[in-house]
């Protein structure tokens, strides 16, 4: 409940969380627009996050209701991240312990997480592995392949129905994504405006960068260039 009412007071850039029932405080709907000036733009994804009864010292689970083609979620659309994997020592996983759930962690890192991953994926143990080389052939051919990113562009198109249906309208521009909190007085007396996490660079899409923490080892998961 204390969650739900600072991400009410202080919401997160790009996401809009309810309760899918009023009656049940351990099961969220989340929505999700794809950032500006990256290939999710326009987006608007549905997804589930459902809370143990131990939360929060065990992590809760994040599920795509809408169908999302990328190296990190499973077909079912179940995101692999390292921030939602228990809090155990597991040597042959890759990850250290400070990758994974510790109870410092919260609903807002988590949404943070997801949209880094949705720019930023690691394909070094994907979750998705057809997704992941299709993705590599994109990034090495430096995008003159692009069936990688017409499908994402197609998916981003399909989700117009759902918003439409929906009555939501999906922020397209700087302006309308970013969240402008109000901050307490200064001594002078003046009142700020601050962007939270609303920097041209944070929203751009660097695909530099694939060794991010945010990524899921699967010992069964096979070569992705096979």
């Amino acid at each position: 409940m204390l969650e739900m009412k600072s991400l009410q007071d202080e919401p997160v850039e790009g996401f809009k969380v309810t309760l899918v029932d009023e009656s049940d405080m351990y099961n969220w709907e989340v929505a999700i627009f794809g950032p500006p000036n990256t290939h999710y733009e326009g987006g608007y994804f549905k997804a589930r996050l459902k809370f143990p009864v131990d939360y929060p010292y065990s992590p809760p689970s994040f599920r795509f209701l809408t169908k999302m083609w990328h190296p990190n979620i499973y077909e079912n659309g179940d995101v692999c991240i390292s921030i939602l994997h228990p809090p155990v020592d597991d040597p042959q996983s890759g990850e250290l312990p400070s990758e994974r759930w510790n109870p410092t962690q919260n609903v807002r890192t988590i949404l943070l997480s997801v949209i880094s991953l949705l720019n930023e994926p690691n394909t070094f143990s994907p979750a998705n592995v057809d997704a992941s080389v299709m993705y590599r052939k994109w990034r090495e051919s430096k995008g003159k392949d692009r069936e990688y990113i017409d499908i994402i562009s197609k998916q981003v198109l399909s989700t117009k129905a759902d918003a439409d249906r929906d009555g939501v309208k999906v922020p397209v521009t700087l302006d309308e994504y970013c969240v402008r909190t109000q901050v307490q007085p200064t001594d002078d007396g003046y009142n700020l405006l601050y962007d939270d996490y609303c920097d041209d660079e944070d929203l751009e899409d660097d695909e530099e960068d694939e060794e991010n923490e945010d990524c899921c080892y699967d010992d069964d998961s096979g070569n992705e260039d096979s």
